[in-house]
């Protein structure tokens, strides 16, 4: 992600979710971009994003050209309309909205806040561009925290050290554009020109978000959009002077209480929902179709986390929820988009000590993925082997599999008999240990895998809780579930999900054996209390 969180008017860029956020042009220099971008709709008339973007940029032209930037919100209205007639999907498309958005603060917002700061004695052009870097985050922030869940602490200082980049990198761009049908030799010469000023933005965009504190998590949500702009406007008014109701201090009392329900501070909330329970062991977060389990070490704020689940924002809204602040160990069970693309939500923020992967490192795009999100953490990468043994606190682990490959044979655990089966049957197994529970976490072994873990471990017994394997689905080993005999059984899976998980079979098979079955998809997040021996109660999931 940019560390800026606005858009110019007159970019281009794709609105797929989670990209990188365009930084905010200047109003200085605009006529540059504006008109390169109407030459490369006419020249790319089809391209949705180059539609949305030549119309926005026409209007911000004509605002400039005859100072009344007001009195263009009817032409902003007028394009946006033509343009949804034009492509209906238009209206679900983020980058649409970013760029509507950023238009209209740049006609509205932004000359009222220029004119003020030059009638405080900052120089014109100056002004003008931080009104216009400021407008346009103001406008687009609470978009962006929707997109990122996140929000940018040092969008506008980098928007303003990128905007003298953005014109020459525009302008060489599209008259690249427009010679490569005539000239490519010119066309590539331009296009190395352009690659100088672009590098220059996206090299300003890394070293904002390399800094210290460059972003705070925020709800990835439209409430917590709705919460970041009634926070933004409150805010506003304390900074104007503008006194609501003649008392100043109610600004500051709604200012906090809005980041209070925002930041949710565990001491705060748990009174309150009874969430989470202070003696929680382990839980599993509802993070929607995937797996992201957490496991307490007794140490305050820290806490094991085994996989991430498919969304960075739900797992660390769950992280938040449970004041965990410090991961010695990620563990990745397997690289399938459902354990790890939540990665990056589970680093930000947080102190991690390192990430554990299994040995298969399939599919490439998400190990790569993943290693990126590391490398930009500065975290480690280990693989997991079996027969380690680890500790953190009062928290003990052993891993189970897979197993290292036998010798002239290929490196995967199991032969696969179906199609992705290879993946999932070398997910990393762990046996955990924590106040006295035993908790085994089979990631999403199959049948083959299954009994090849038996076969491996003899001396397999009996476990308090069992996280069941893939999501609860239909391929499940008989004598796995005899043999284990969980008096808890957890499954993780989303609500309405295209696989059908968890499987009635399953569940049957689970609840003839005896244990209780809990699900993240019925009764949300689960977490496990109790313990073993010592006088504790005997294990409980709370909802």
């Amino acid at each position: 992600w940019s560390t800026s969180s606005s858009t110019a008017p007159a970019s281009a860029g794709s609105s797929e979710r989670r990209r990188p956020v365009d930084s905010a042009s200047s109003v200085t220099e605009p006529q540059a971009a504006a008109l390169s971008t109407l030459g490369s709709g006419r020249q790319t008339t089809t391209k949705a994003s180059v539609l949305r973007a030549a119309a926005c940029g026409a209007v911000t032209l004509l605002a400039l050209a005859t100072g009344r930037r007001r009195s263009l919100l009817p032409a902003l209205a007028g394009a946006v309309l033509l343009l949804v007639l034009h492509d209906p999907w238009l209206a679900l498309d983020f980058g649409f909205l970013l760029s509507v958005l950023a238009t209209a603060s740049l006609l509205t917002v932004a000359p009222r806040w220029a004119a003020a700061l030059r009638r405080r004695g900052m120089p014109g052009r100056i002004a003008e561009a931080l009104a216009a870097a400021a407008a346009a985050q103001v406008a687009c922030a609470p978009v962006v925290a929707v997109l990122a869940a996140h929000v940018s602490l040092v969008a506008v200082p980098c928007n303003l050290l990128a905007e003298f980049a953005v014109a020459p990198a525009t302008v060489l761009g599209f008259a690249s554009l427009a010679a490569a049908p005539w000239a490519m030799p010119l066309a590539k010469g331009l296009a190395w020109l352009a690659s100088w000023p672009t590098e220059c933005i996206a090299g300003i965009a890394r070293a904002g978000a390399a800094l210290p504190g460059a972003e705070i998590a925020w709800p990835g949500s439209w409430t917590g959009a709705l919460l970041l702009a009634l926070l933004t406007i409150t805010v506003l008014m304390c900074a104007s002077g503008l006194r609501v109701l003649n008392r100043p201090w109610l600004c500051v009392a709604c200012a906090l209480l809005l980041l209070l329900v925002v930041l949710r501070p565990t001491p705060l909330v748990r009174p309150l929902t009874g969430w989470p329970p202070s003696d929680w062991r382990m839980v599993v977060c509802d993070v929607g179709q995937g797996d992201a389990l957490v496991l307490a070490t007794g140490e305050e704020g820290t806490a094991v986390v085994v996989d991430a689940g498919p969304d960075p924002a739900t797992v660390d809204r769950c992280l938040r929820a449970l004041g965990v602040t410090t991961v010695p160990l990620l563990v990745l069970t397997h690289f399938h988009a459902d354990h790890v693309t939540g990665v990056r939500g589970v680093l930000r923020g947080r102190a991690v000590g390192a990430i554990q992967t299994t040995t298969l490192e399939e599919p490439p795009e998400q190990v790569e993925s993943v290693r990126r999100e590391a490398r930009k953490a500065g975290v480690p990468v280990v693989a997991a082997s079996a027969g380690e043994r680890r500790r953190a606190g009062g928290l003990t682990w052993s891993v189970l599999w897979p197993l290292p490959p036998r010798p002239a044979s290929p490196a995967v655990p199991a032969p696969p008999s179906r199609e992705g089966e290879g993946a999932n049957d070398a997910s990393v197994t762990l046996l955990v240990r924590v106040a006295g529970l035993s908790v085994l976490l089979p990631g999403d072994l199959e049948p083959p895998a299954q009994r090849e873990l038996l076969e491996a471990h003899p001396g397999l017994g009996a476990v308090d809780v069992l996280k069941v394997a893939h999501h609860g689905s239909a391929y499940q080993d008989p004598s796995l579930l005899s043999r284990l005999r969980p008096r808890i059984a957890l499954v993780s899976c989303g609500a309405h999900n295209s696989y059908g998980h968890p499987s009635p079979l399953t569940l049957s098979a689970i609840r003839a054996s005896g244990a209780v079955v809990s699900r993240t998809d019925t009764q949300g997040a689960l977490a496990v209390t109790g313990g073993n021996g010592d006088g504790a109660p005997p294990p409980a999931v709370v909802t």
